[in-house]
């Protein structure tokens, strides 16, 4: 109900009164209703605020399914019936949560690592493993 008187008021202004103050003011303009969509001097708008929803506002953090050192990731493949009928399927990645002692650092590391990565690390070491994909391990 809010929006929509909101849409109405916005309308109730003149087209060339619209594109005067914007031209002025140099932000961009919507198409829909003439609303500002930059912001100016670090602050919103409380219109523009209130018109965005709520999914836009609170984004959870999501962990993917990407091993970090081998950057092994979801394959999308065709699951075959008897009757060679093809659908779509994921295959994910075998990743576990480990933790490896980390020599340089005399402590233990937490990962989130592919069991691939894990064979790879047994075999050269977790600094070189790490160094060749870029990871610092002081943040983990």
């Amino acid at each position: 109900m809010a929006i929509a008187t909101l849409l109405s008021s916005s309308f109730a202004m003149p087209a060339a009164a619209r594109r005067a103050s914007s031209a002025s003011l140099g932000f961009a303009t919507s198409q829909l209703a003439g609303l500002s969509l930059s912001l100016s001097a670090g602050a919103a708008t409380p219109t523009a605020v209130a018109l965005l929803p709520k999914r836009q506002q609170l984004q959870p953090i999501v962990a993917r399914r990407v091993c970090p050192f081998t950057d092994k990731k979801t394959n999308r493949a065709n699951k075959v019936s008897f009757s060679n009928h093809k659908t779509k399927k994921q295959q994910f990645v075998n990743l576990q949560y480990k933790k490896l002692w980390w020599e340089a650092g005399k402590r233990f590391v937490k990962l989130r690592l592919s069991t691939k990565a894990l064979k790879t690390i047994e075999k050269h070491g977790l600094d070189a493993v790490a160094r060749k994909a870029g990871i610092d391990l002081n943040k983990k």
